[in-house]
């Protein structure tokens, strides 16, 4: 599947429209929910009927307005939390299971085949439901006159701090050809730099919050002087809110755009990535490093070098973190270091080390002696990935078509390097 999104120009008075349209989706994922609560035994199909139901009452006539498509929709925005919610309580999932909530500030409206249309330039849109909200215009760099409507799957229309926005759904299967060369490369993912490879290349974190701090406090003060508390709020302070969510808008898309390069490059150079699955949900709890950990944005970065890599055919391996800064890359003993030390020194085998590299180089030697142990046990049988091992501690998130990808480059493999190498197969 393909996302492009492109920008709605319109008039004020259509954007209002959307708004309606918005909350009439919420109103009824909400219900839905609802109704989920008060019965036993409530399936997707159920809450599909419902939305027909809430249709025809005369209690919710404004219901009718919105597409039947984009009201079932929305009734399946429900069912996914729900199901979500089934699915960690079967699996046991440790803490909170992600009971579903109520939304009270929706921002989307979701239509799927029906209650839009394109014109033949691609340039424009038009909705034809009950909220009669007519053509708009739509500015984009990606050109949408390459795809059918029929390849056009799902529009969701999303409000912003700067304005609103469609998403297209594109069915269409991206894919990249590359020489397999044999690059191999663990990532530690810090602070100080955003990220260390195991050949001592490094990425510089931006911090695009920190910089903006000063900014933020500004508007933030205006913000609160323009509050009214108990009263109707007046348009300055509606201007001055709207003025520190663009701020907030453009620090965020600084971090996408950032992790979304910093990925693609990787991808690119390497043709097996190995990093560190953090718990980044258990580290912000510690409160002195919680915003600089935001900050940095390495979810977002792990989550686009997963998407690159199937599109390019690489192999990425996540391992976890334990002991990668504390082990010697070359004689695996371990060496007690506090955050602020930022040199590893081996008292056994005395080598000298910056700390971010050799926690990338450990990094790499555990991904590789996973990508050994499952290409021992599954070489010459089929199979669609590999399986995370308790015994060891050792989880992989992915990796690219099984058997298909890793036994197609086993040789390459052996060649750029010794399965049999003690750092490799040393014990954890």
């Amino acid at each position: 599947m393909l996302i492009i999104e492109a920008k709605l120009k319109g008039t004020q008075a259509q954007y209002s429209k959307f708004d309606e349209a918005i909350r009439t989706g919420q109103f009824i994922r909400n219900t839905c929910l609802r109704y989920w609560e008060d019965n036993m035994r409530v399936t997707r199909n159920d809450l599909q009927k419902l939305c027909s139901v809430l249709a025809k009452n005369q209690e919710t006539p404004w219901v009718k307005k919105l597409n039947s498509q984009a009201r079932q929709a929305h009734a399946d925005r429900a069912w996914t939390s729900i199901q979500r919610f089934y699915d960690n309580c079967r699996l046991g999932k440790p803490g909170k299971k992600g009971y579903p909530k109520y939304k009270k500030f929706s921002r989307s409206v979701e239509y799927k085949n029906t209650g839009w249309k394109l014109s033949a330039d691609r340039k424009r849109i038009a909705f034809s439901d009950g909220f009669e909200i007519g053509t708009l215009a739509l500015w984009t760099s990606r050109d949408l006159v390459w795809y059918s409507q029929k390849q056009i799957k799902r529009v969701r229309v999303i409000r912003r701090a700067d304005g609103y926005y469609a998403q297209f759904l594109v069915d269409w299967n991206r894919s990249q050809e590359h020489k397999f060369q044999g690059n191999m490369v663990g990532i530690d993912l810090g602070l100080k730099e955003f990220y260390t490879d195991s050949e001592g290349n490094t990425v510089g974190n931006p911090r695009y919050l920190r910089k903006s701090e000063r900014r933020l406090k500004m508007l933030q003060r205006r913000v609160s002087k323009k509050h009214i508390k108990g009263n109707k709020q007046t348009n300055r302070y509606h201007k001055a809110r709207k003025a520190l969510a663009k701020q907030h808008l453009k620090i965020s898309r600084q971090r996408e755009d950032k992790a979304r390069k910093d990925a693609l490059a990787l991808v690119r150079s390497q043709d097996l990535i190995v990093y560190e699955d953090l718990q980044i949900q258990n580290m912000v709890k510690n409160h002195h490093l919680a915003k600089s950990i935001s900050d940095a944005s390495w979810y977002q970065f792990t989550q686009w070098l997963k998407y690159f890599a199937k599109i390019y055919g690489r192999i990425v391996i996540a391992v976890p973190p334990h002991n990668t800064t504390v082990d010697c890359s070359v004689c695996g003993t371990k060496v007690k270091k506090t955050l602020s030390t930022k040199t590893h020194k081996c008292s056994k085998c005395g080598i000298i080390l910056d700390r971010d590299l050799n926690a990338a180089l450990n990094i790499l030697a555990k991904g590789l002696k996973l990508l050994a142990e499952y290409i021992n046990s599954t070489e010459g049988h089929s199979g669609s990935g590999v399986k995370s091992s308790k015994a060891q501690g050792e989880t992989v998130l992915w990796l690219k078509n099984g058997d298909a990808l890793v036994l197609s480059q086993l040789d390459e493999l052996r060649t750029k390097f010794s399965w049999e190498s003690p750092a490799i197969l040393r014990s954890n």
